[in-house]
């Protein structure tokens, strides 16, 4: 992947209370961490040359390892086998960059988010669009995917701007490059990895923002446990804290999406 610096350095999240130190959990029961991920979503989880897994998600789930001092061992599933392999205990845990979701929920218990998915504007480099708010857009070309929560968004929270839909990210992506649009709205963890790629030709950066209405745009994605598995959640809770303390997460951030989605 061809990526191209960010204009600014990216801003960096905290999803963890710095002030709440919680006392680590006695793990000495544990064995060690079987955990769960998929293969086919790069960055998040893929396959390297070599047949060895790599990606956020399973650097992730290493780290928590390490914070807890046990073993681990990462090992692919298909989504739909996740849930059977957790309430079979073939597994401690799920890093797959799953969404809570009231339906994930009756599934799988959860750990706090490790991410969450934003929206994002974007526009071409060379645009005087400045400020994003609903005065600045007024009357604006702002391209969207149809039919998503994003385009909901900008019809209750920019209803003077004319939001143009399209079915396709390929013909969103273009019209953006060529001026036809003045700005697109839409995920941004998708549009970062646009912007670091070779099609968009170093057109374009993110402008405002994040928003991160959860009522538009989920909670964010968790680790996934067998439910009732109170020690576990509590362990990872633990380590999650931790590693951001240490600057681990930001690290692991900042490898994976160099062009930050926040």
């Amino acid at each position: 992947m061809r990526a191209f610096a960010a204009d600014a350095p990216p801003y960096l999240p905290n999803l963890w209370d710095p002030q709440h130190h919680a006392a680590k959990p006695d793990v000495s029961a544990l064995r060690g961490l079987r955990i769960i991920t998929e293969d086919d979503d790069p960055p998040f989880h893929f396959l390297l040359p070599d047949g060895s897994l790599s990606g956020f998600d399973v650097d992730l789930a290493r780290a928590i390892c390490q914070e807890l001092q046990l073993t681990c061992s990462i090992q692919v599933r298909r989504w739909d086998l996740m849930a059977e392999a957790l309430d079979a205990n073939q597994a401690d845990a799920a890093v797959a960059s799953i969404a809570i979701t009231p339906r994930s929920r009756r599934v799988f218990a959860f750990t706090t988010p490790y991410y969450k998915t934003p929206a994002r504007f974007i526009a071409r480099r060379d645009s005087n669009l400045q400020d994003i708010s609903a005065q600045a857009l007024k009357g604006k070309t702002i391209g969207v995917l149809a039919h998503s929560a994003h385009a909901a968004y900008l019809d209750t929270f920019f209803p003077q701007a004319q939001i143009k839909r399209y079915e396709a990210a390929d013909a969103l992506h273009a019209d953006l490059r060529s001026g036809a649009i003045d700005a697109m709205f839409g995920d941004g963890i998708a549009s970062s990895l646009w912007l670091g790629s070779a099609d968009a030709k170093n057109c374009c950066m993110f402008k405002g923002g994040p928003y991160l209405d959860p009522a538009y745009f989920g909670e964010g994605a968790g680790i996934a446990l067998k439910p009732g598995n109170v020690l576990i959640r509590r362990a990872i809770d633990y380590a999650l804290a931790k590693i951001a303390e240490k600057g681990i997460y930001t690290d692991l951030y900042l490898k994976y999406f160099p062009i930050g989605f926040y």
